[in-house]
């Protein structure tokens, strides 16, 4: 239950605003531009703020972030890690999962490489309270609709 000066405190959403950016590659250029622009948010603020946010990634990494633009013009973004598809396929070194996941098997990896992406992602807010070992079945779920197969050891 809020408190009433939780209440009272509380700014009006605009509107929340997903994006997928490149990691340290903000520009006021499309597509983050015309998205922050229409709810007239300072561009050139959450690109500064975002870049640096991001600038421990390696360059064009995918980012993904949530904006919440409040009716005073003012926001707040929260920066996800990359997703898990985009781990495995780095780690795979692939470009693309099977075209056909169950019948026909890309590539394989091993446990440690799930371990390792289960650690990043681990990071996230929303896995944070999550189990490694929970995180790691997601993962390797996620793996097995790609059509990679998850293996003990690499041999």
């Amino acid at each position: 239950m809020s408190t009433l000066k939780e209440i009272l405190t509380r700014r009006p959403v605009a509107a929340t605003i997903r994006l997928t950016v490149p990691a340290g590659g903000a520009r006021p250029a499309p597509p983050v531009g015309p998205a922050l622009g229409q709810y007239r948010l300072n561009l050139m603020a959450f690109c500064k703020d975002f870049n640096a946010r991001t600038q421990k990634y390696k360059p064009d990494t995918p980012m993904s972030v949530t904006i919440t633009a409040f009716k005073d013009n003012t926001f707040e973004f929260t920066v996800k890690s990359p997703s898990v598809t985009w781990y495995l396929k780095k780690a795979a070194g692939i470009e693309s999962g099977s075209s056909r996941p169950g019948h026909v098997i890309a590539t394989t990896l091993s446990v440690r490489h799930i371990y390792e992406i289960a650690k990043i992602k681990q990071s996230d807010p929303y896995c944070q309270y999550m189990s490694l070992e929970s995180i790691s079945k997601s993962i390797i779920g996620t793996a097995n609709t790609m059509g990679i197969k998850v293996v003990k050891d690499l041999d």
